[in-house]
């Protein structure tokens, strides 16, 4: 009797000590496993080809093995350094792009490539801070600090601060640690976002798809306002939507009373409302006299002052509402010098006045192009100035310039829409 008691003791004693250990090892296994992940969502780092949506994981280390060479998987997984002058890109000097061997997300660009002398591909700068990591390597006595992939994790090389203009730093990274994709390849491997570095642009219709809110990436104090009134506030609110710097629009109504503030009072006519959109934007991306000439020549026609198109009554007059007294100077001076360019042969008939208050539309109408791609009105009257958009100022589109808080861009490729 005494020994039952004695085994039962034992197992209990055991599974107490057993359990706790268990549920600690399980714990760190999930921990790791959670580690492994990384979410694109909560990423500022430019995305690797089909990764737009969902988790980016690392492959294991047997995937590594059958993978990557030997140099690349001592570089890229132990922090190894490969040989100055006898490695693969040090003196490349094809026009392209830069992508980690691991993970394949873009990291420099040949238009930052410099001869440093070291044997190594030098770079001025990534092609987004984002995907670039930096750590302090104490190794071999001396502090250096080293720079690893976002998503790869890949030890990549060292910073340092001795290069040339415009930034004074040198990326200098081991060839082991990327893959080259030249720039005639760059459509065909999934990278034809990256054409812009070298001059070239989409031709193709993408629309930016709806932007996260603005105050998760910006202070208040880092961005300005703009509100502009154009006709219909779908097409001038997805014109704007579309520009690189431009973080938030939204449709709304200005210049009448808070209680007459919504669509079926304004389309009556008989309120003072003009339908209009406020615009957030960055002002060291793109300023104020940028958004001035595409609302001008692109957005609305100035030339037509109590309608724009198929759309009559003042609620759709041509207006710009200006927030602060410089925006005042610059856009009556705009005005003045379009006037005197004769880039339209009939007077600009735009109207002039202090924002008092901006109330936004309802929610049906935000994004209304997005959400709404095949609706006549759109098809007939809007993607044509987006088309126009496209053709006039491709440098100005936030598709064309992907390193630029590229975590509230996602696109949307319009095809064949009409």
């Amino acid at each position: 009797m005494k020994d039952r008691q004695l085994r039962l003791l034992l197992i209990v004693i055991v599974i107490l000590i057993i359990t706790p250990l268990y549920l600690i090892s399980r714990g760190n296994q999930e921990e790791n496993e959670k580690e492994s992940k990384i979410y694109i969502a909560d990423s500022n780092a430019l995305l690797p080809p089909g990764h737009e949506n969902g988790t980016w994981e690392n492959p294991s280390d047997e995937q590594l093995n059958k993978q990557l060479s030997s140099m690349q998987y001592e570089v890229t997984q132990n922090n190894g350094t490969e040989p100055a002058f006898q490695n693969e890109f040090w003196d490349n000097k094809e026009e392209g792009i830069y992508v980690d061997i691991v993970s394949g997300e873009p990291l420099f660009s040949s238009t930052d490539k410099f001869k440093s002398g070291t044997g190594w591909p030098s770079f001025t700068r990534p092609i987004s801070l984002g995907n670039i990591i930096e750590t302090t390597d104490s190794s071999y006595g001396m502090k250096r600090t080293e720079v690893r992939s976002y998503f790869g994790d890949s030890h990549l090389g060292h910073v340092f601060s001795d290069g040339p203009d415009p930034t004074g730093l040198r990326y200098c990274i081991n060839s082991a640690s990327l893959r080259f994709i030249a720039k005639e390849d760059l459509e065909k491997e999934g990278y034809s976002k990256f054409l812009y570095l070298f001059g070239e642009y989409q031709s193709k219709l993408v629309i930016r798809d709806q932007l996260p809110d603005w105050e998760e990436f910006y202070d208040s104090s880092e961005v300005e306002t703009a509100v502009f009134a154009g006709g219909c506030f779908w097409g001038v609110e997805a014109v704007f939507e579309q520009l690189y710097g431009v973080v938030n629009v939204e449709s709304g109504y200005s210049g009448g009373r808070e209680e007459a503030a919504n669509y079926s009072d304004v389309s009556s006519g008989r309120t003072n409302h003009a339908e209009a959109v406020r615009i957030i934007y960055d002002p060291k991306l793109i300023d104020y006299s940028t958004l001035l000439k595409v609302f001008f020549t692109v957005a609305h026609d100035p030339t037509q002052l109590n309608y724009q198109g198929p759309d009559k009554g003042r609620q759709y007059r041509s207006i710009v509402f200006y927030t602060t007294d410089e925006q005042k100077r610059e856009l009556e001076q705009y005005i003045k010098d379009l006037s005197e360019s004769e880039f339209y042969d009939d007077e600009i008939v735009t109207r002039v006045g202090k924002l008092s208050a901006f109330y936004q539309a309802e929610e049906y109408h935000q994004d209304f192009l997005i959400n709404n791609q095949y609706h006549p009105y759109i098809t007939h009257w809007d993607i044509p100035k987006l088309e126009d958009l496209n053709e006039k100022y491709p440098e100005l589109l936030a598709v064309n310039n992907p390193a630029t808080f590229d975590k509230v861009n996602r696109f949307v490729e319009i095809n064949e829409i009409k």
